[in-house]
């Protein structure tokens, strides 16, 4: 496969420390330029990671007849309009999640994907990696009974009010940055969407973002996904998919370790100690690498594109339906 020339609007740290090293080792990808409002720390990014080109803004880097996709990592507030100029400048867009700030907003990308003829993802890399379509085998196969219960949990602590994470005017906050990820595997496993949802937010005073929020989405048969996240707890991660017959434990769910071996845990729970667990150790990968071969292959059509934007707006009406519960305090339908 002829590799997919990329470019990066944004030296943000997500990008530089994470997704572009990995896309730089992707089969099929290649990045030809990065883009910054600071022409000098864009040159600065690209000689440290060997990048070609450089770019003082974003619309130049846009404008470039070269790239023919773009990675989008800036802030939330920016995600829709900075894909939205991509696709009109005639690239496909690999977007940082959430998508957008409401599925209102992220629906604007539908029209105008269709427009330009080009596609547009939401960057979930956990669902590119082994052990989360292990999981969900698992969960659908019946070796865990009928599931009807993910529990998550996913907290970090960040109280740095330079941190765009804790910027409530440009979407901030816990439910937004990481909150999306229990959405997102849960409708992954369950292979379904949730019908109603509940929530209970705690609103960090100074910053205006939910720095703590609990929710329960009730999906369809009777199953529920129950999480909570927050971005001034100890930093944790867990997941549990919970069946009749055992349940799956995925260990490092959301942050797995590139080049390191993860692992399964499955429980039939007739020894509270633990003694019966069973491992499985899923081979070593870089999860955001598999997801810029993906979607590069989605580009060069020699791979079906799995999630678009209308996945990812059944994501953000789960969001939406959240944020809107722990205001009225009642059940609310997605």
């Amino acid at each position: 496969m002829k590799p997919v020339k990329w470019g990066i609007v944004s030296t943000a740290d997500i990008g530089v420390k994470k997704v572009i090293p990995a896309m730089l080792r992707a089969k099929g990808v290649e990045i030809a330029a990065i883009a910054s409002r600071d022409a000098a720390r864009a040159r600065e990014v690209a000689q440290k990671l060997g990048i070609p080109k450089s770019y003082g803004t974003y619309e130049a880097l846009l404008a470039d007849p070269e790239i023919e996709a773009v990675y989008n990592p800036l802030p939330n507030h920016l995600h829709v309009p900075v894909t939205l100029q991509a696709l009109a400048a005639g690239k496909h867009v690999l977007c940082e999640k959430p998508i957008a700030l409401t599925a209102a907003e992220a629906g604007q990308l539908t029209d105008a994907a269709k427009k330009a003829g080009k596609l547009v993802t939401e960057a979930f890399m956990v669902r590119y990696h082994p052990q989360w379509r292990r999981a969900r085998e698992l969960a659908q196969s019946g070796r865990l009974g009928d599931v009807s219960l993910i529990s998550s949990v996913f907290t970090y602590y960040n109280v740095d009010p330079a941190n765009v994470r804790n910027m409530g005017d440009i979407g901030g906050g816990a439910l937004y940055d990481i909150g999306c990820y229990p959405i997102v595997t849960a409708r992954f496993v369950f292979g379904a969407e949730p019908v109603r949802v509940s929530a209970a937010i705690d609103w960090d005073p100074t910053f205006k973002t939910d720095r703590l929020t609990s929710a329960l989405a009730e999906f369809p048969g009777g199953r529920h996904l129950v999480f909570a996240t927050a971005t001034q707890l100890v930093p944790r991660q867990h997941v549990q998919i919970l069946g009749t017959k055992a349940r799956a434990e995925v260990m490092i769910p959301f942050n797995a370790p590139p080049g390191q071996a993860t692992t399964l845990r499955i429980d039939d729970g007739s020894d509270l100690t633990g003694a019966n667990i069973v491992t499985e150790v899923l081979p070593a990968c870089d999860q955001y690498a598999l997801q810029g071969e993906v979607f590069s292959q989605a580009i060069r059509g020699e791979a079906p594109l799995d999630f678009g934007i209308d996945d990812a707006i059944l994501n953000m009406r789960v969001i939406d339906a959240m944020f809107k519960a722990a205001k009225s305090g009642k059940w609310e339908n997605v």
